[in-house]
């Protein structure tokens, strides 16, 4: 049991780790600096891998044991409140990510916005370049 309360711990861990790279590239973010997205999210994916390795640890425990009467209540209330956490913390990342998704939207869009402003200016000005004709002399005048 104390395996299965080390394990949810260890995952909290890495959901807080999560949680507090959201934090940091948030406010990047904010600021219009998207150098570091693809260092981002490769961390986040390891991160992810590590919760998946947990997870299947804890599904090799046997979790049919927290429902029995011989398990002590302060071994339940331990498991409980790192499942609570668990909830919380999974709860706050899943805001941060609408976050995320609304600021790399909004930049998009704007990107999107001033190459359409561009590419009208660019015809603006062509159509002034392109002008008459240039005449040639005729010699035998």
């Amino acid at each position: 049991m104390q395996q299965i309360i080390h394990l949810l711990n260890q995952k909290n861990q890495h959901l807080e780790k999560f949680l507090s790279k959201n934090e940091v590239e948030i406010l990047n973010f904010y600021e219009g600096n998207f150098d570091g997205l693809e260092h981002f999210y490769n961390s986040r994916e390891v991160l992810l891998d590590m919760i998946n390795r947990v997870d299947r640890m804890i599904e090799e425990e046997d979790l049919g044991s927290i429902e029995s009467k011989d398990v002590p209540a302060n071994i339940k209330s331990q498991v409980i409140r790192a499942l609570d956490h668990k909830n919380d913390l999974v709860t706050q990342i899943l805001s941060q990510d609408l976050q995320i998704l609304s600021i790399i939207e909004e930049a998009k869009s704007s990107i999107i916005k001033e190459l359409r402003e561009v590419g009208n200016t660019k015809k603006v000005i062509g159509s002034y370049k392109s002008g008459p004709a240039p005449q040639t002399l005729d010699e035998e005048v």
